[in-house]
């Protein structure tokens, strides 16, 4: 790693692993990511409504689970301006009951291309389920 905290490209190797990093999601998250995306849909806040639509407890904002997962890489990476791309397909529900729940955020380093960019197969997992899928970042390496 380079002095200023960017991940460098000659430390970095393909297969290099990532985490796992356990990122903790409470009720108090939900509201203050709700506050600031203004995304106020019952499901994340309300549990009665909740599971009156047959969820099983109030559910984590997809893109905040999106969100959790992109900052552990731009966390490995050393700044988040680093992060090219970051995609993924919503694979699995987070429930998140009164006493909170966590995801698992891991990686594996798939390919460093000519220019010093790293392709990144991410892992997100919530109590042993998979809740992203074909989730890739590429990061720009120093």
């Amino acid at each position: 790693m380079s002095r200023n905290g960017i991940r460098n490209h000659a430390d970095v190797t393909v297969g290099e692993q990532i985490g796992p990093v356990t990122v903790p999601v409470g009720r108090d998250t939900l509201v203050a990511y709700a506050n600031a995306s203004g995304d106020q849909n019952p499901i994340h806040q309300d549990e009665e409504f909740a599971k009156s639509v047959g969820l099983p407890d109030v559910i984590a904002h997809g893109m905040w689970t999106m969100g959790a997962a992109s900052s552990v890489i731009a966390d490995w990476a050393g700044d988040a301006g680093r992060v090219e791309q970051f995609r993924t397909r919503f694979t699995a529900m987070v429930p998140v009951p009164q006493d909170g729940s966590a995801i698992e955020i891991g990686g594996t380093v798939k390919d460093i291309d000519e220019d010093g960019r790293a392709t990144i197969d991410v892992t997100a997992t919530a109590d042993g389920t998979k809740v992203l899928g074909r989730c890739v970042a590429v990061v720009r390496l120093g």
